[in-house]
């Protein structure tokens, strides 16, 4: 797995290419917000670029990524104005993209702003309606607090996911709510763990813990402006382009109202449940979200 910096649009942004220029090429956007590519590209880049031409970043500010400084001007659109600069650097006409998580919020602004430069959408286990997600995650967190001998975070929990706090406060303490399952908090995403991500061969510690000062970094800027909390649901019916809602049957975050709109307004749309997965399909199931994607990329 190898990298390089290129700069766009005044900032070394950390991009990995995976197979042939002359297939399909394919923007992927990781989830967060503060997350990286490494986790995609672990698992899905050999795969993948046997089909494809797979371009993952790690997003302004984020990881590898050169760090956003203070005082320097940084917000949500400026993520978009990234992918779109990317995609002129490549001299591609029109690329696709899959958006995970919060990438699929990105993907979906992306799409709205620029549907002349995308071919199709693959939204992997998107939020576009952070509150949505919020209650949904808290409800799961509160499930498994009960599970892991808390009872009384339990009902802390269902209260918390009912209440009437202002987004911002609620995504606060839903981290809180899900840092006192410990050990066991990736149990709130993940339903398959039988395929875990290796990152210490890759880089270090040390390393990683430098790259994630910088991701804090980049997501409280977003928080702070606050434009990842508006919600995205009004502009599914607005996209003509293809596009895939890819989800795990055992995702909280996209929440059943998420897939309730999403197959209604959507105008070009199609929907697949991974069975054995949780909030991550291109880990959980690798070798079937490969086939899921290729077939929904493939011409028709």
């Amino acid at each position: 797995m190898s990298g390089e910096l290129i700069e766009i649009r005044g900032k070394k942004l950390y991009v990995e290419c995976y197979g042939q220029n002359d297939k399909p090429p394919v923007l992927y956007l990781h989830g967060g917000p503060g997350e990286s590519c490494h986790d995609f590209s672990y698992h899905q880049s050999k795969k993948l670029g046997e089909h494809i031409r797979l371009i993952a970043i790690d997003q302004r500010g984020v990881c590898r990524s050169e760090i956003i400084r203070d005082n320097e001007e940084f917000g949500l659109n400026d993520l978009i104005e990234d992918c779109e600069a990317l995609r002129n650097h490549f001299n591609i006409e029109k690329w696709s993209v899959i958006g995970h998580s919060f990438g699929g919020f990105l993907s979906l602004l992306y799409v709205s702003k620029y549907p002349n430069s995308i071919d199709k959408v693959i939204f992997e286990g998107p939020t576009f309606d952070f509150e949505l997600t919020s209650r949904s995650l808290i409800r799961k967190t509160a499930k498994l607090l009960k599970k892991h001998g808390k009872p009384e975070l339990h009902d802390k929990g269902l209260t918390l996911a009912e209440s009437n706090l202002p987004i911002r406060e609620l995504t606060e303490k839903y981290m809180e709510l899900s840092d006192e399952l410990g050990e066991n908090r990736m149990e709130i995403y993940r339903h398959n763990h039988s395929n875990p991500t290796d990152y210490y061969s890759f880089h270090s510690e040390e390393e990683w813990e430098e790259f994630y000062d910088r991701s804090e970094i980049h997501f409280n800027l977003l928080r702070e402006e606050g434009k990842i909390f508006d919600s995205l649901l009004p502009k599914i019916k607005e996209v003509t382009n293809p596009m895939l809602l890819a989800i795990g049957k055992y995702d909280a975050a996209t929440c059943e109202k998420h897939i309730e709109v999403f197959k209604k307004d959507a105008i070009n749309g199609e929907t697949y449940v991974f069975e054995y997965s949780g909030h991550t399909p291109h880990y959980e199931e690798a070798d079937k979200f490969k086939d899921v994607i290729v077939e929904f990329l493939s011409p028709q």
